[in-house]
């Protein structure tokens, strides 16, 4: 009998260039010691003009996938979670040829930040329904194409990056997929967006239309910020009681990497210890929809995360949405 997840690999990508913090500050008026004490970040990586999206997706997909072992043509499902696509019609179908999963059916999900936890919630009903048994979800976001590199409040928040982790059916008795929650609020859409501002223009007499052209990231930060620390605890809560599962049990917990204040907030809440917070927010800053699945690679491959670990996680961004996960890793020792 099926109806459980396996989470079985995972893969990550980066690109090579690195903002610092110094180097920002011949951009904008700010600092090192200003950035640091108020993010916690101390550089981003940003893609260099010939590097897309679907490039870097790709790349963090064959990871996974080496790591699993696993023939690309067996996977059913390719799912790309990304607001920033190469095509506004998606980007998923040219990863998916890019990997050579020349079987699997492939689409995007846009949730910004929360994408990776939602298209890993999404992902796993495919597979429990019994319509799919290999899955690749995929978190990745080029945010440098969209930051406003002249605004310091918000150009030194982001950075770009792909993460992914590979999925497999398995029976109820080795679910890995405990349980999961998400929420939206529309009506605090307006904290952080990037929206159409596009001219309006004339087609013909009395036939007018909206040419399409985006701003850059709009955030209010102080907003966001009392959003997260407020609600990220509350789902975590709400999913901890639900599942019978005590704090002091988990042995990570795993955000969304986006302020380092909200990441020891919330440990703070649930009296975990800091060593058990993942994070490699000095190095990436928040990459959107990458950071979840980048920061779990790496703990994976550095051996932090090893076999049956017990794993809390929350995303939260734009929309406004938020979501929370527990699982347990079934990948390589």
């Amino acid at each position: 009998m099926q109806g459980g997840i396996a989470l079985v690999a995972s893969g990550s990508a980066t690109p090579s260039q690195k903002l610092t913090n110094d180097q920002l500050g011949l951009r904008v008026d700010t600092s090192d010691a200003w950035i640091r004490s108020r993010t916690g970040i101390g550089e981003r990586r940003v893609s260099t003009p010939e590097e897309s999206l679907a490039a870097l997706s790709a790349k963090a997909g064959s990871a996974a996938l080496d790591m699993a072992g696993w023939d690309p043509a067996t996977i059913d499902l390719v799912l790309l979670a990304t607001s920033t696509p190469d095509d506004l019609f998606g980007s998923a179908t040219q990863v998916q040829a890019r990997l050579g999963a020349k079987n699997a059916v492939a689409f995007d999900l846009t949730a910004a930040c929360s994408g990776f936890l939602f298209a890993l919630i999404t992902a796993a009903q495919y597979l429990r329904s019994g319509a799919m048994h290999r899955a690749l979800v995929i978190g990745a976001d080029q945010m440098s194409r969209w930051v406003d590199w002249d605004d310091r409040r918000s150009c030194v928040l982001f950075g770009d990056g792909a993460g992914a982790l590979a999925l497999q059916s398995t029976n109820f008795e080795n679910d890995g997929l405990l349980g999961f929650k998400m929420k939206s609020d529309g009506s605090r859409g307006n904290c952080l967006n990037l929206v159409d501002n596009g001219d309006s223009m004339s087609l013909v007499e009395g036939i007018r239309y909206r040419k399409g052209k985006f701003l850059p990231i709009q955030m209010n930060g102080q907003e966001v910020y009392k959003f997260a620390v407020r609600e990220v605890p509350a789902i975590l809560d709400e999913l901890l009681t639900l599942s019978e599962i005590t704090p002091d049990s988990l042995d990570w917990l795993l955000l969304h990497q986006a302020n380092k204040r909200i990441l020891d907030a919330v440990a703070d809440r649930f009296s975990i210890p800091y060593e058990k917070v993942l994070s490699n927010l000095f190095k990436y800053g928040n990459t959107s929809a990458g950071t979840i699945p980048i920061m779990l690679d790496e703990a994976v491959r550095e051996g932090k995360i090893r076999r049956n670990h017990l794993i809390a996680s929350s995303g939260f961004g734009a929309g406004l949405s938020w979501g929370a996960s527990l699982f347990r890793w079934h990948g390589p020792d």
